[in-house]
């Protein structure tokens, strides 16, 4: 869930110093290598948690080809921003890092990554959304790897594939008629904007609109218009009726959500592809397909996340690091990947790749695909997450009302912004 990790809103601002200060002037000739420094590799790559098996074949044969060493080191995709932050300027930071594509406009804003030569023909082979998610300014900052959005999932030993609804209306119906003190029908975080865009957006939300360029205009938020408040006015229901208990309002709302449904207690959730291994483990057997039709027969919507390699902008190997992210993110280092991984591939032929739609959880994610938009990928979106989540949980434990709290919680964003752009 990238958005979690993207909520500080001023550390940036500290940091675009340190940017400015380091790491562009300094050498990034492919001869200084991690090696030459003590170190007994040449490439250091932060990959995902549990996910280094997916490019250890690929790893092997570019050490092979390139005769060098590369060290993979597991974390949080979500976090390593934050860490190159401090670990960049101490020399101690990787070469190549994986991270959300809404956190590229901060980082490069920040100088914290190295623009990458791609040519046409290589951003060509991936998906449009994915690889826009790696341009600012007309300039090239990463390649995708996989991309994720919202499903829902649905535990087999409690609701049927026939008895599905097919609607949010049929769908609150369905969890009042089953709700006990341990149980319940759906559940989902529509406390954060991240999940509940998937509904404000249907009754005309959004976060920004866009310049006649495609790009973001920062001064145009729809996060308190007409649509914006029937939408959360519509989620608000799902509160007053109790099919969404109060334990999964707020921080720790998505451990109550997931432990509702590995525990057996709710029929279906809506997540994200990340929990398609634990939901396994827990030994649910559960299904998934694209999200619902909302209440005004518009499709569920939801926020497209795009995972990615960069290089770091104080990489002393960035010639080798550019070559590895080439690498590693070529359809054929990418299917593997997806085989070893389940994560969807962001290259544009493997998206309707027979083997990879064999899959029920990739057809799930690619039908979702549809009605989903690109998490923004602008630094003004760091100043969007917390002021109206903080807006949807009062509307949801009942404190306030959608269009009181709505509006209060875009003038806080717009001061927020204001403060950023001067």
């Amino acid at each position: 869930m990238a958005k979690k990790f993207s909520n500080m809103l001023f550390l940036g601002l500290a940091a675009v110093t340190l940017g400015a200060c380091g790491p562009q002037g300094e050498s990034t000739d492919s001869t200084n290598t991690q090696k030459d420094n003590g170190n007994d590799y040449d490439l250091l790559v932060w990959e995902d948690q549990a996910k280094s098996d997916g490019i250890a074949d690929a790893v092997k044969q570019f050490e092979e080809e390139h005769d060098v060493t590369v060290k993979v080191v597991e974390k949080a995709y979500g976090g390593q921003i934050e860490d190159l932050r401090l670990d960049g300027p101490a020399g101690t930071g990787a070469d190549v890092i994986t991270i959300p594509g809404d956190q590229i406009g901060t980082a490069v804003t920040e100088g914290l990554l190295k623009e990458l030569s791609v040519d046409d023909a290589t951003q060509a082979i991936y998906t449009e959304s994915a690889m826009q998610s790696q341009i600012v300014d007309g300039k090239v900052f990463g390649l995708p790897k996989a991309v994720e959005t919202q499903i829902l999932y649905y535990n087999k030993a409690l609701i049927s594939e026939e008895e599905l609804p097919q609607t949010t209306d049929e769908w609150l119906s369905y969890s009042k008629s089953v709700l006990g003190d341990d149980s319940y029908g759906l559940l989902a975080l529509w406390d954060q904007i991240y999940y509940a865009q998937g509904v404000l957006g249907g009754y005309g939300g959004y976060v920004f609109g866009t310049n006649a360029d495609g790009s973001y205009n920062p001064d145009d938020i729809g996060l308190a218009n007409d649509g914006a408040i029937e939408g959360a006015d519509y989620i608000q229901q799902f509160y007053d009726e109790g099919v969404f208990p109060s334990g999964i309002v707020g921080e720790q709302g998505i451990n109550v959500l997931d432990s509702l449904f590995t525990e057996g207690k709710a029929a279906a959730v809506i997540s994200g592809p990340w929990n398609l291994a634990p939901y396994k483990e827990a030994g649910i057997d559960y299904g998934v397909m694209e999200l619902p039709v909302l209440g005004n027969g518009e499709h569920m919507g939801s926020f497209i996340g795009v995972k990615s390699y960069n290089v770091s902008s104080y990489s002393q190997n960035a010639e080798l690091a550019e070559e590895f992210v080439k690498f590693i993110s070529n359809e054929e280092n990418s299917k593997v990947r997806y085989e070893k991984t389940e994560e969807v591939p962001a290259v544009a032929a493997l998206a309707v790749d027979a083997s990879v739609l064999e899959s029920e959880s990739a057809a799930a994610i690619a039908a979702q695909s549809q009605y989903a938009e690109l998490t923004p990928g602008i630094t003004e979106m760091n100043a969007v997450w917390e002021p109206i989540d903080a807006a949807l949980q009062t509307i949801a434990t009942g404190k306030a009302e959608a269009k009181t709290a709505l509006p209060q919680a875009v003038d806080q964003i717009k001061s927020s912004i204001a403060a950023i752009q001067n």
